[in-house]
């Protein structure tokens, strides 16, 4: 029996199993939107710090915060629904909408990062690996290369003679390498004083070209989560709408 007491019609209760339904994979929906953007900012973080710009820990971030919110509303829409409280019932739309917007807006940042991301790691990565790499407060930096270099079998960021003209290079502290050691297809201390094919990864493109794919192939799966969920939030906002309409009749 809902908040008002009148007989349901049949419309009626096909909407609330309806919208019960949808609400029930909706917040099924919501833990994996959440886990996705958990997943690029815990996994994938060491990356971040590689990249010049914000937008990519942006679209996570607006994913984690959609996908808490996503499921906290499928449990205030399940209340709403079989209470049949016309005020639930809007405050749920509200959410849906919201969330609706946040989902888009990560999508089209995930776009538009993604058309601007190769100008991006052509222009920085080289910088920010040459003059970070090994430095005072630049671990996260440091060992981000090193992880890039050893997962992606590259050196470099077009190529291992980027490294000559690197701050560390030129350092005493490198003791006589031409490369870190993490350039090295089998890594062993000081491994990097030898620059030859046999012993270090000379990947055409460098990894520039292996980390934009990487990254391009995770802001694919980002922008299709957030798109492909918002899209299947236009059902729920439908029956939320239809559900209000017919309790109002109902009442009046």
């Amino acid at each position: 029996m809902g908040e008002y007491g009148e007989k349901e019609t049949c419309g009626t209760i096909c909407l609330k199993y309806l919208l019960f339904t949808f609400n029930f994979f909706f917040w099924l929906a919501g833990g994996a939107v959440m886990a996705v953007g958990i997943w690029t900012l815990v996994e994938k973080s060491d990356y971040i710090s590689l990249l010049s710009s914000s937008t990519y820990a942006a679209t996570a971030y607006i994913l984690v915060i959609a996908g808490v919110i996503v499921m906290v509303t499928g449990i205030l829409g399940c209340c709403a629904t079989f209470k049949e409280r016309r005020n639930l019932l809007r405050t749920y739309f509200i959410l849906l909408l919201c969330i609706f917007l946040l989902e888009i807006l990560a999508g089209i940042l995930a776009y538009i990062y993604y058309q601007q991301l190769s100008t991006e790691l052509k222009q920085n990565l080289k910088d920010t690996m040459t003059m970070k790499y090994q430095q005072s407060g630049q671990e996260k930096v440091t060992n981000a290369v090193d992880k890039l270099q050893q997962e992606f079998k590259c050196c470099g960021s077009g190529n291992s003679s980027d490294w000559s003209g690197s701050d560390w290079i030129k350092s005493p502290d490198a003791e006589d390498r031409v490369v870190p050691d993490s350039c090295c297809k089998t890594v062993t201390p000081k491994c990097g004083v030898r620059e030859h094919p046999s012993n270090i990864y000379k990947t055409e493109g460098g990894c520039i070209a292996k980390l934009e794919n990487f990254i391009q192939a995770h802001l694919k799966i980002i922008g299709a989560v957030g798109l492909g969920i918002a899209f299947v939030q236009l059902f729920g906002m439908i029956f939320t709408c239809c559900l209000y309409k017919s309790l109002k009749a109902e009442h009046y």
